[in-house]
Formats: structure tokens, C-alpha cells, sequence
């Protein structure tokens, strides 16, 4: 610590924070996303979040299907697919993801048994 706080000191005239950092826990969207059996209540829940989603401009449900259709496909392809720019489309997989549906991979995503269950849901 000390040798820390000397290295520092010569950088000039500045307060020092210290910052502690701990594992807060998973992250709930994990456990989520592995439930593909809902209750009709919750899959209603759901459906209605992904409407609200919506908005004027229907976009949750083709979003899931590129997912479906071309897992691992970097983003770009798919916005360009979408008829999105590539950060909107990324934004719009993330409120995917905060709901469970989908899951980020290296490159591109797939869509979590949760996803495919209510997709499945949605197209029949």
C-alpha cells in the first residue's frame, strides 16, 4: 500500500478514491432464460411486456424469428435483415435479454429455451 500510495503521490495533486468491488450474485436473466415452461398467466404477462415493447412499430416478435433462424449471426447481418441500424438492433436484444428470451454469444445471440418456448407460442 505504501508503495502505491508513493507512486501516486508524484503524479500530482489529486484526491485518491479506493474502490472495493464484490460479486453481487448471478444475474437473474440466467435462470430466467432457462424456464421454457410458463403458467398462461405469465406467458400473458409476457406477451403483453412485448406489446408495450412494440409500440406503433412491431419489431419483438420478427426480432425473436432472425434470432431463431440465424443463431450466431453478428449483428450487423441481422439489423441489416431487420431494416435497423446495427445499434438499434443490439439495443432491442438487450431488452430481449433483460426478459429472458435471448442469450449473447461470442458472436451474435440464439434464443434461450424461454425464447423459443414463447416464440413457438406467438407463430402458431
Amino acid at each position: 500500500m505504501d508503495a502505491l500510495k508513493a507512486e501516486l503521490s508524484g503524479r500530482g495533486d489529486g484526491d485518491i478514491y479506493r474502490i472495493e468491488v464484490r460479486h453481487a450474485g448471478d444475474d437473474p436473466c440466467i435462470a430466467l432464460r432457462a424456464r421454457s415452461r410458463m403458467a398462461a398467466a405469465e406467458r400473458a404477462k409476457l406477451l403483453a411486456r412485448l406489446q408495450r415493447l412494440d409500440g406503433g412499430k412491431p419489431w419483438t416478435e420478427r426480432t425473436l424469428g432472425l434470432i431463431a433462424e440465424n443463431p450466431g449471426a453478428r449483428a450487423a447481418e441481422l439489423a441489416m435483415k431487420a431494416g435497423q441500424q446495427a445499434i438499434t438492433f443490439k439495443i432491442n436484444v438487450r431488452k430481449l435479454k433483460s426478459l429472458g428470451l435471448t442469450e449473447s454469444l461470442e458472436i451474435g445471440y440464439r434464443l434461450s429455451p424461454r425464447g423459443r418456448a414463447l416464440l413457438a407460442q406467438m407463430t402458431s
